[in-house]
């Protein structure tokens, strides 16, 4: 995604499908219960805000962090048959370290 260049505090999120497994051991994937992921990998970042003075406030997350957001907080968008996030740093509520 070399192509993608987010403005402002926007970042551009791959969705994580998770799997998950029931008590007794079946694993059931994700798409199997058609909900929004809440978890994906950073793959841009824009530059962050700029403050009232014009300087430039730093992101929270970076390229390659594996975080948690807002159910439906970014934006989704399709790209060469691929679903992908963009929204805002506020949508992103943890880093999964």
């Amino acid at each position: 995604m070399s192509n993608i260049k987010p403005l402002s505090d926007h970042v551009f999120i791959e969705p994580v499908e998770e799997e998950k497994t029931t008590e007794s051991g079946i694993v059931i994937p994700d798409t199997a219960s058609k909900e929004r992921p809440m978890k994906g990998r950073v793959l841009a970042i824009g530059p962050g805000k700029t403050d009232k003075n014009g300087n430039n406030l730093p992101m929270s997350v970076k390229v390659g962090d594996t975080v948690l957001f807002r159910k439906y907080g970014p934006d989704e968008i399709e790209m060469d048959g691929k679903t992908y996030l963009v929204g805002e740093e506020k949508d992103i509520l943890a880093i999964i370290e």
